[in-house]
């Protein structure tokens, strides 16, 4: 059919071509040059072959022909034998069943039991069909790729077949027939080679088929037909016929299951990609060589005439600009079979090209950008950061965990997320490129745990959506993500956020997760709650402690405002470090003392180490506490290196240096290096060497029963009431019905409330729950005493605080007014202008799409207070009628003690002079809260005055504690011992279980839990350190605090325009952490200190209470109509009774003439009382603005028995 009319005449001297001249039948001289048309084949004298150039191309095709067609003749054949053997088998049954039903004494053998008719046919079937299988099961196993060896075996056919297609490729250079000699022609033998091994392939294929005609009829078996016979040809008939040949590139089609055999292809994606692009080159290259074949040989019926000399590749090319519709026209066919395929081809062609290219293209665009896996680099470590990664979380994070002032960061870190970045989010990761990768995947997925190489990660990091409008959805998610990656890897170290502080219980149920490796929770409801609560107790102290565990640059300002001041303190972080050996043996107040003095450095709080090894975190411990070997140190400094001093202090070496910049490593300190004790504390954190305690959760100072003053103890054993939850951390009372604690707009306008705390709370059915039970504990801490709470009054939806009692029904002094927060006649109901503190919270903040309208509810409240105007009777009455004052407000109280906590203004003409706290979910809305600031929209939170004053506080500055937890998880154990009031992992159990406090008795166990310290509030306008008030140095007043009192002074809440010279009408202030020794001091000046617990307080302090509220219920009895006054306790007799109005009339003499704020007890000497002199109405705007009170109010709607 088809052959090759080579334009050329000689090959050398001594090749010739024959041809044959179809007109004139003349046969001319080998070494003549004839015509193209003439040539038939070249051949070479050294070849035995056909020397008048006959074509020898249809005995190749016949070949393979004959054994297509003659196996298809065959298996026809033996299927239709097969089939008249079944039909008259069948026919021979049925009569031998009908002759056993007319003769059934023949269907019984020998010895009498019945024969069956197919019986003897059984028998020799089986064996036959036995060896059938065994054979057929052989060669299945032998083709199979779920075997070694038939994997080996299909890899091997596929490679080889691969190699006869590269052959092809070479040969397709020469002639399309020609003259070979088998033994001298290398590629030849090559592809017999090549071909008998197809041959035995095609054998086990066949035995192995089931239907052997669908077997026939298969692509890779016609392959074999037009491919293995012809070389048989070649070497008997001694010529190459390049022939059908290139159908050996549709094994291409296959290409996708070999690599799935080998396990390289596991994705769907990866397969279909693999699957498209293998059809196309396998059908563009099979094309490519029909028409190569055709065109060079001509058509049969022109006597081969008009072929053209087209190499393969050329056809390669023609192929592609007619699937693509291009034509350009320098190429094409011009034989008539040639151009009939193309029009054939260009139908099928265009078809897949324009379906299979976008597709294949489509997949390559789609393939993951960040798909590689994570390479670890030597002496580097790597954590993993997942969960809510977006650009406002991600460049938070790195901020503070990139931040300068740490400790050389060498970890890098790795972001694992399922969807790729944004722009500016790619962005941000190319800038920190040398420290930062990203990856695509999910945590759920363990291939993708795999790729970030989550078991040699340092630690793995799960951000939270704070935005999210499901906080409980989105805690589940979390949660499942640490499920899946404590599978993977059990003893990676977690540190997750949590939204609800009731989804914290559900990590408990991970056998793997353990708070002593490392595995933390930071539920940011819990500390933003507790925050807010410790700025009702000392205003500004959430701002402080948000600047003390976040990374801040130091920024310095040359003007003398008060941004200077501030920015100065913002500059300060909590760190870590192992005390040094000279420490040994000193109490915590003389070492406190050396570090703030010599050192610059700010000891705020000590790990100590039981006999049985667990450790606790002790803030402020007294005297009794010595300090041991290797004590780790709370230390408030600017930067970690300055830290090193408390590690590197010599007293041989360092006692005579006055700069503390040159206290380093000595030689002494080298060699105490070899000590284990003296060991790098990174090192202990990192592996969590360090947590020892159950549950690794804040354990309080602990002191011994004893220690208690005999008085109350006796006084609190006697009472078999319950007055404390089962842990002695929180008061407590029996549980209340709502009903009880409703006030109506009119009871409350009746009822004298003072020095409370208004909770103005926007929430309805469906909102989310904020979770008040953790703004309520702080405040019920058992290191208060009774008559020292605050009564709380929340304001809002009763169905939204409906769904909220069932977690507060247990505090004590808790009522409920139901109204909004926007209401002026609600407001002044409860008295706002005469609360200690209002908290303004939203629960509908997440549920709004624009992020400027988050925070719209608690920026109309905060506006809608600081407009309000209020008239001045409460304190003219004050002055004149003491008995008609509520307790709360008497300035002659004994319980009017700048210690007590937060102060409070005594009159309020204006709402902008009310404490405020605003909760913000969008850190841009804070410029909406003060009218009369000059913020920037743009300037950061932490530069705002608002944040700067104490008056706002945004959930994002909790994003910090991540990066800050993981380089030391000892800083979360001491900020939740701080601001949640004591929590311990028996309460956290106990409210995983019953969702509620439970009562307990006072045992000498509970009541040691109350003695522990607080935050506070110190007055200088008056008192003992009334001298340093005026002019005096910060230092100073640090060491007679420390020395006297056992006070930790920690930082400065002043005026904003303390600084100038002139007065101002001005009553903001902001926060000042830790300033220098030299720091000036004015009178207005709020000093926040660290108090230890009051045991003394509590009697004369409670019988003052009660002696008031008696006065005050006589003198005012319209206020008694609808608030119960709390009677003397019953078991309080009355000499007791006489022996504290005593003991409270010889102080309050004392007092006056001699200005002592000392105790009875000379080694646990507290502040107590406060004389407040006559002021101007200005300075009672800067100064008496914030008198002392204990919050004497009488609890309300409150049973006897309650507490």
């Amino acid at each position: 059919m088809l052959a090759e009319p080579d334009a050329t005449v000689l090959h050398g001297s001594g090749n010739s071509m024959m041809s044959r001249n179809i007109y004139h039948n003349k046969n001319q001289d080998s070494s003549i040059s004839i015509s193209k048309m003439d040539v038939i084949i070249p051949f070479s004298p050294d070849v035995p072959c056909d020397n008048n150039g006959q074509r020898m191309w249809w005995a190749f095709l016949a070949s393979s022909m004959v054994t297509f067609f003659g196996g298809l003749f065959i298996i026809l054949l033996w299927r239709t034998l097969k089939y008249l053997w079944t039909v008259c088998c069948h026919c021979n049954t049925k009569k031998k069943e009908a002759q056993k039903v007319n003769n059934p004494a023949n269907s019984q053998a020998a010895d009498g039991t019945p024969k069956g008719p197919d019986e003897k046919d059984e028998v020799v079937p089986a064996s036959e069909v036995g060896w059938m299988t065994s054979v057929k099961d052989w060669a299945g196993v032998m083709i199979s790729a779920q075997t070694l060896t038939g994997r080996v075996l299909v890899v091997l056919v596929f490679a080889l077949s691969i190699g006869a297609l590269g052959i092809y490729f070479i040969d397709s250079s020469d002639p399309i027939e020609s003259c070979q000699n088998f033994y001298k022609d290398f590629t030849l033998q090559i592809d017999m080679f090549f071909n008998v091994f197809f041959l035995l392939y095609f054998g086990l294929r066949f035995i192995a088929a089931n239907d052997k005609l669908w077997f026939w009829l298969e692509v890779n078996s016609v392959v074999d037909f037009f491919t293995v016979p012809p070389v048989f040809v070649s070497v008997y008939l001694n010529r190459s016929w390049l022939g059908l040949r290139f159908l050996r590139a549709l094994r291409l089609i296959q290409f996708s299951e070999i690599l799935q055999f080998l396990n390289i292809l596991k994705t769907s994606n990866s397969i279909k990609l693999v699957n498209l692009c293998s059809i196309f080159i396998s059908t563009w290259l099979t094309a490519a060589g029909f028409i190569h074949l055709v065109e060079n040989s001509g058509d049969p019926w022109e006597n081969f005439q008009n072929s053209q000399s087209l190499s393969y590749w050329e056809c390669v090319y023609l192929l592609m600009v007619t699937m693509s519709t291009v034509g350009y026209g320098d190429v094409y066919a011009k034989t008539t079979l040639g151009r009939l395929f193309m029009v054939f081809f260009i139908l099928g062609g265009l078809a897949m090209f324009a379906s299979y290219v976008p597709e294949i293209i489509e997949l390559i665009g789609n393939r993951k950008k960040y798909g590689g896996s994570y390479s670890a680099v030597n002496g580097r470590k790597h954590i993993v950061v997942c969960g809510h990664i977006t650009l406002e979380s991600v460049s938070n994070f790195l901020k503070d965990f990139l931040h300068k002032d740490r400790d050389d960061v060498n970890v890098e870190i790795v972001f694992l997320h399922n969807i790729s970045p944004n722009l500016e989010l790619e962005a941000l990761f190319k800038r920190h490129f040398t420290q930062v990768e990203f990856y695509q995947g999910s945590v759920l997925n363990p291939h993708d745990l795999a790729r970030v190489k989550i078991e040699s990660a340092d630690a793995c990091l799960i951000l939270a959506n704070k935005y999210c409008p499901d906080p409980d959805a989105e805690d589940a998610s979390n949660i499942m993500r640490v499920i899946s990656i404590k599978n993977y890897s059990p003893k990676i170290r977690i540190i997750t956020q949590m939204l609800q502080y009731h989804n914290k219980a559900h990590l408990l149920n991970i056998p793997s997760w353990n708070w002593k490796e490392g595995d933390d929770a930071i539920c940011l409801a819990e500390l933003k709650a507790g925050f807010i609560a410790q700025s009702c107790l000392a205003q500004g102290l959430s701002t402080m402690l948000a600047n003390l565990f976040s990374m801040r640059s130091f920024i310095e300002i040359e003007e003398d405002t008060w941004q200077k001041y501030y920015l100065e303190g913002v500059a300060n972080e909590m760190y870590t470090e192992y005390l040094s050996s000279a420490f040994v043996g000193l109490s915590f107040p003389a070492v406190c003392e050396l570090c703030y003095v010599k050192l610059k450095l700010l000891l705020i709080a000590i790990e100590n180490k039981s006999e049985l090894g667990e450790s606790s975190i002790l803030i402020n411990p007294g005297n009794h506490v010595k300090m041991q070997e290797g004590t780790l140190g709370f230390f408030i400094a600017s930067d970690a290196k300055e830290v090193k001093r408390a590690f590197f202090y010599c007293k041989a070496c360092h006692d005579d240096i006055t700069d503390p910049k040159r206290i380093k490593k000595c030689g002494c300190k080298r060699l105490e290096d070899e000590h284990p004790s003296t060991l790098s504390p990174k090192k202990k954190q990192r592996n969590g060497g360090m947590r020892n305690s159950p549950n690794n959760s804040p354990k309080m100072m602990r002191h011994d029963p004893l220690l208690i003053p005999g008085n109350e103890q006796m006084e609190n054993m006697d009472m078999n009431v319950k007055q404390y939850d089962s842990t002695g951390m929180f008061h407590w009372c029996p549980s209340k019905e709502i009903e009880k604690v409703i006030l109506t707009r009119s009871e409350a306008s009746m009822t004298v409330l003072s020095g409370h705390v208004v909770v103005c709370i926007f929430g309805d059915v469906t909102s989310a729950l904020v979770g008040l039970r953790n703004l309520v504990m702080p405040l019920r801490a058992s290191n208060f005493h009774y008559h020292e709470l605050k009564p709380i009054v929340f304001v809002g939806s009763l169905e939204y605080l409906r769904r909220e009692w069932e977690t507060l029904h247990n505090f004590p002094k808790v009522s409920i007014l139901p109204g909004t927060p926007l209401s002026r006649a609600d407001l002044r109901a409860v008295n706002i202008n005469l609360c200690d503190m209002c908290v303004i919270l939203s629960a509908n903040q997440n549920n709004i799409d624009d992020a400027s309208l988050q925070d719209k509810e608690c920026i109309l409240a905060s506006l809608n207070i600081k407009s309000m105007q209020f008239d001045d009777s409460i304190g003219l009455l004050q002055a004149n009628s003491q008995g008609f004052t509520p307790p709360g407000m008497d300035r002659s109280s004994p319980d009017s003690s700048p210690v007590h906590g937060l102060v409070r203004q005594a009159s309020v003409t204006t709402g902008a002079n009310i404490p405020i706290i605003t909760e913000l979910v969008n850190d841009s809305n804070v410029q909406f809260l003060d009218q009369d600031d000059d913020d920037d929209p743009d300037t950061e939170l932490y530069l705002t005055q608002p944040f700067a004053c104490g008056t706002a506080f945004a959930v994002s500055v909790l994003d910090s504690l991540m990066s800050a937890t993981y380089f030391n998880d000892n800083i979360l154990t001491l900020i939740r011992t701080l601001v949640t009031g004591g929590a311990t992992p028996e309460l956290e159990a106990l409210l995983a279980e019953e969702n509620a406090l439970r009562g307990g008795y006072s045992t000498p166990q509970t009541l040691a839990n109350r003695d522990r310290c607080r935050v506070a509030q110190l007055a200088l306008y008056d008192g003992p350190f009334a001298d340093l008030g005026d002019g005096g140095c910060y230092g100073d007043l640090f060491c007679k605090a420390l020395k006297t009192y056992n006070m930790l002074c920690f930082g400065i809440y002043r005026l904003r325009d303390a600084h100038l010279a002139t007065p101002s009408q001005c009553t903001k202030r902001y926060v000042i952490t830790n300033p220098p020794y030299e720091f000036e001091l004015v009178p207005t000046d709020l000093i926040f200190c660290l108090m230890q617990f009051d045991h003394n307080a509590g009697q004369s302090r409670a019988s003052l209470s009660h002696s008031s509220h008696s006065s005050h219920s006589s003198s005012k009895k319209s206020s008694s109509v609808h608030s119960i006054p709390t009677t003397n306790r019953q078991n309080r007799s009355s000499k007791a009774r006489e022996a504290s109005h005593k003991q409270n009339a010889t102080r309050m003499n004392r007092m006056s003439q001699e200005r002592k704020w000392f105790t009875d007890e000379p080694e646990n000497a507290y502040p107590r009382n406060i004389q407040i002199k006559p002021m101007s109405t200005h300075m009672a705007n800067q100064i008496n603005q914030y008198k002392s009170t204990s919050s004497l109010i009488p609890p309300i709607r409150e049973v006897e028995d309650e507490c």
